[in-house]
């Protein structure tokens, strides 16, 4: 995700254009004194991120806890190890 920087005053005095900003899916960071203090995100983005905090976002380990488990037998290929010289 890009992101782009606003001063806390510059952020008030043109919030519409940091809210803007945000919906195209940059976060838009805000900072006082220099330093970091806040983050707008679009609410798309903010409620993936929630989905993904609580687990309810399809994950890597759920997507392999969804395959099927069918303990079937498979065949296995017959084949030679090869030699390696130790």
């Amino acid at each position: 995700m890009a992101e782009k920087t606003w001063s806390l005053y510059e952020a008030k005095n043109r919030f519409s254009a940091v809210v803007e900003a945000s919906r195209s899916g940059e976060a838009q960071w805000v900072t006082r004194r220099g330093e970091r203090v806040s983050v707008v995100v679009s609410a798309q983005e903010y409620e993936r991120l929630m989905a993904l905090e609580k687990g309810s976002a399809p994950g890597f380990a759920s997507l392999l806890f969804a395959m099927p488990q069918d303990d079937g037998e498979f065949e296995r290929m017959p084949l030679q190890p090869r030699d390696i010289g130790l």
